[in-house]
């Protein structure tokens, strides 16, 4: 099939978004790996945006590719629409992993308004570096499947 200018720019731009969810999910991985193996839940304030765009550049990218394959182009390897596609599953049950994790955390109590102010503090620095420690190993999947999907983009 003969590639119109057009789609040439959106395979370009899949190419540069793809790269985007690279610098992003390593970025925020890296910031989750550090602030996790520090035990500094701080960190999760800077981690929670830096995950949240890494998250939004798997979605512009699986658009993209979802675009790419419905105007008829097909990728040399047929593993890198699954390699593709993974990241947003991943990101998802990441997700819900991590919602458990706090339930977990909050399983125990009965009453949060009984726990004393510093009881209060470390349950909630428990929630947010077990969730940190949970989207953190997801940015590290994340980043390996669009690895993979670079790789075998052409």
């Amino acid at each position: 099939m003969p590639h119109s200018a057009e789609g040439h720019s959106l395979s370009g731009f899949h190419a540069a978004v793809g790269i985007a969810v690279l610098a992003t999910n390593l970025v925020a991985a890296v910031w989750g790996a550090i602030g996790w193996a520090r035990k500094d839940a701080r960190a999760s304030i800077v981690f929670w945006p830096l995950l949240r765009l890494a998250q939004a550049t798997v979605v512009v990218q699986v658009v993209l590719g979802l675009l790419l394959v419905a105007r008829g182009e097909s990728a040399p390897d047929g593993l890198h629409i699954v390699y593709g596609i993974a990241p947003l599953i991943v990101s998802l049950v990441s997700e819900g992993t991590r919602a458990a994790v706090a339930q977990h955390e909050l399983e125990e109590v009965e009453d949060l308004d009984a726990l004393t102010r510093s009881e209060q503090v470390a349950l909630a620095k428990r929630v947010a570096l077990g969730e940190m420690g949970v989207m953190t190993v997801g940015a590290l999947l994340i980043l390996t499947l669009a690895l993979r999907a670079f790789q075998t983009g052409g």
